[in-house]
């Protein structure tokens, strides 16, 4: 395997690295205390570029690989991991799906737009009560007429409040279970969408969460992504890509730690020297470096496996379940580098912290990523 970037590869992790740390990073914690929706990032994140990065320029996106995705979004999740998430949703979950599934008709309305950065996507699988079982969907299909009429709650939305379209599963026939559900791209201006409870976060308190109410919607048959039954398909597919955005952000996330934590170290003085130079310290600055390499290589292996067309769901499952577990640990040595002043907001590193957490929970936990590795384990023998 080549581990060169190639020149364009290196253009497009230079512009996102510039644009993140002069425009993004800046604002991070106020946003983040403030839980304010980073739309002033979005609208420069659209003209860059990065909004649709693997869509073709035909229907309105970049036309980038994966690995170019990838290192543009390590750099906004560096910068700002609220940030991070939004896009990530647009590019994976919402455009991603479109892209794979959909009619010409649906991706001139419903991906062109969005791929551009002139509207913005978002995903609805998980329910109350669901949580991980995502084949337990809860949300009902009917179809009336020329039009499927949805009734249900889906919860823990990104994007919810501000998104234009969604992605959306319902069942249309309870008595086949998981095949059958289906997926539906659902406008916000339908009759009977609504938002929900807006979350108070731990963390990524800067990306808007929300529950989306469906009552009596009403959505056009020609909305129907992929065809009835199709859904649980659509979904486990798209969740592999969405695996790797996460990894990303886990991974950006995790990079931004460490970075703070070895600067700190350079700067501070105990006992009479820096706090560098001491073992403990040391071994911390070693094992970061260490896990946010491991991890890196795990991500950019999923991500070239995916542009060469070939399986990628273990390899997207064991780079998100490295990565996310590698935040949360760098993240936990960087407090400790920094000892009192960690717990402070003063610094970054307890928002880092918060941040972390959720990219061991959301588009599947580490219990699920574990799940997903041992089952294609057994399929590679069986």
């Amino acid at each position: 395997m080549d581990f060169q970037l190639t020149e364009e590869q290196k253009m497009i992790q230079q512009m996102a690295r510039d644009f993140a740390q002069r425009e993004v990073a800046p604002m991070a914690a106020k946003l983040d205390e403030s839980s304010t929706f980073p739309a002033m990032h979005l609208k420069k994140m659209a003209e860059l570029g990065l909004m649709g990065m693997m869509i073709p320029t035909e229907w309105g996106g970049s036309g980038l690989d994966t690995l170019s995705y990838v290192l543009a979004l390590e750099e906004i999740s560096a910068a700002c991991a609220s940030t991070a998430v939004t896009m990530s949703v647009n590019n994976s979950l919402y455009c991603g799906p479109i892209l794979k599934f959909g009619t010409d008709a649906q991706k001139q309305k419903y991906l062109k737009p969005f791929a551009s950065g002139e509207k913005l996507g978002a995903y609805c699988l998980s329910e109350p009560g669901t949580g991980s079982d995502a084949a337990n969907q809860r949300t009902i299909a009917t179809l009336k007429g020329d039009k499927y009429i949805l009734n249900g709650t889906k919860n823990f939305i990104t994007n919810g409040p501000h998104a234009d379209a969604m992605v959306v599963y319902a069942m249309t026939d309870k008595e086949k279970k998981h095949k059958g559900i289906s997926c539906f791209i659902v406008e916000k201006t339908f009759p009977g969408f609504s938002i929900g409870k807006i979350e108070n976060k731990l963390g990524i308190r800067a990306s808007s969460t929300s529950e989306i109410v469906l009552e009596n919607c009403e959505v056009p048959k020609e909305n129907l992504l992929s065809g009835e039954g199709q859904g649980f398909s659509v979904a486990m597919n798209t969740l592999d890509a969405g695996r790797i955005g996460i990894g990303t952000q886990a991974l950006g996330i995790a990079r931004a730690a460490f970075e703070a934590a070895r600067k700190y170290s350079i700067e501070r003085e105990a006992f009479g020297k820096k706090i560098a130079e001491f073992g403990s310290i040391q071994d911390y600055l070693a094992d970061m470096n260490t896990k946010i390499d491991a991890a890196r290589l795990l991500i950019h292996r999923a991500a070239w496996m995916k542009d060469q067309g070939v399986s990628f769901s273990k390899q997207a499952a064991m780079g998100k379940l490295f990565a996310s577990e590698a935040a949360m640990w760098v993240t936990t040595k960087a407090i400790q580098v920094f000892g009192g002043y960690g717990y402070m907001k003063d610094y970054p590193v307890e928002r880092l912290f918060r941040d972390a957490k959720i990219t061991e929970i959301y588009e599947g936990t580490s219990e699920i990523q574990r799940l997903v590795i041992a089952r294609n384990l057994l399929k590679e023998i069986s």
